[in-house]
């Protein structure tokens, strides 16, 4: 029988390509923390090629570890990590387009979710190289729920082979 280890921690993903990347990186991070959603580690910065849209510019992307004793419920992480994309100016014209932000809700501990709102798991933190790299940074010892397979071994057998390069 496989012993899945069950993380403490909530794992959120942020992006931007659109304006100044860092910057909204640094603000979505400040707005995390003003939510009142504690954040214990971020994984470097990586600068990523578009996956499925590859008319646009090149992401910034990281990852956030927050600790799970303090959590509300995923669906209000989900909720207040919206509104920290509305405050700095994410629209969503254009599915899978440009953004001065994006946050994603990857993983939770001992949760799932799939409903219209919210998937946790993220439905496809398996098939993205840029999540992959940042997340195994933080947890590479960390097991999908439903894959059942450590973060590292994922992301060494990811089939994505989308740059992805830490950025200075």
């Amino acid at each position: 029988m496989l012993y899945v280890p069950e993380s403490s921690h909530a794992y959120v993903s942020l992006g931007s390509n659109l304006g100044d990347r860092a910057g909204n990186l640094l603000l979505a991070v400040r707005g995390i923390l003003d939510s009142s959603l504690e954040i214990t580690r971020l994984s470097a910065i990586y600068e990523t090629e578009p996956v499925e849209t590859a008319e646009q510019p090149l992401f910034l992307n990281m990852v956030a570890e927050l600790r799970g004793s303090t959590l509300p419920a995923p669906e209000q992480v989900m909720a207040r990590l919206l509104r920290v994309e509305y405050s700095l100016g994410r629209t969503r014209e254009v599915p899978m387009g440009p953004r001065t932000i994006d946050l994603d809700l990857l993983l939770y501990p001992g949760q799932t979710r799939a409903t219209e709102f919210l998937t946790v798991p993220h439905p496809r933190l398996h098939q993205r190289r840029f999540v992959l790299v940042p997340l195994a940074e933080l947890a590479p010892g960390l097991v999908h729920p439903g894959l059942l397979r450590p973060i590292s071994e994922l992301l060494n057998e990811v089939a994505d082979n989308s740059a992805v390069k830490r950025w200075p």
